[in-house]
């Protein structure tokens, strides 16, 4: 499987929302958070210096991810830059993707010059779990957790650049 990843074109708008929503909706709720980024991320990602990565196979965009400022801002003078919106379409999870878009995100926060890179996700999504710390990601404590925008969110990850 060649999968290749690229960043993110204005005709790839309508797979950015449709691979988001089919895992969200899979097992939560669509968000207000999720709707704002899904529907615009052209104000809501990349005109805040963020940056979109799909990966394509055959030509056909089958997964994303995109990186920006976090919505939280610690006191510790790092660059920080959260992941959101990570997907890999449902019949070929497994097969890589998710990794191919999370390496491209790293690179795109290293061209970023970014110090770490925060993420959140659900402890039900295990697969997603595993790949975030076979790439270094690390689990928050309990005391270090930011504020969430994010009802579904209950494991935060770090990875220091």
């Amino acid at each position: 499987m060649n999968v290749i990843t690229r960043l993110y074109q204005d005709s790839d708008r309508r797979a950015f929302i449709d691979l988001n929503l089919d895992w969200i909706e899979e097992s939560f709720s669509v968000e207000q958070s999720d709707r704002d980024q899904l529907e615009r991320p052209e104000e809501t990602i990349l005109s805040v210096g963020g940056q979109i990565i799909v990966a394509e196979l055959n030509g056909e965009v089958v997964g994303t991810g995109a990186i920006l400022t976090p919505h939280h801002h610690p006191a510790d003078d790092r660059k920080w830059l959260e992941i959101v919106k990570m997907s890999a379409r449902k019949n070929i999870r497994g097969k890589g993707i998710g990794r191919a878009i999370l390496e491209a995100l790293i690179e795109q926060a290293r061209e970023m010059q970014a110090d770490a890179i925060w993420l959140e996700t659900n402890s039900d999504l295990t697969a997603a779990i595993g790949l975030y710390e076979k790439c270094g990601f690390e689990h928050l404590t309990q005391v270090e957790l930011w504020p969430t925008p994010y009802a579904r969110c209950n494991v935060q990850m770090v990875l220091q650049l």
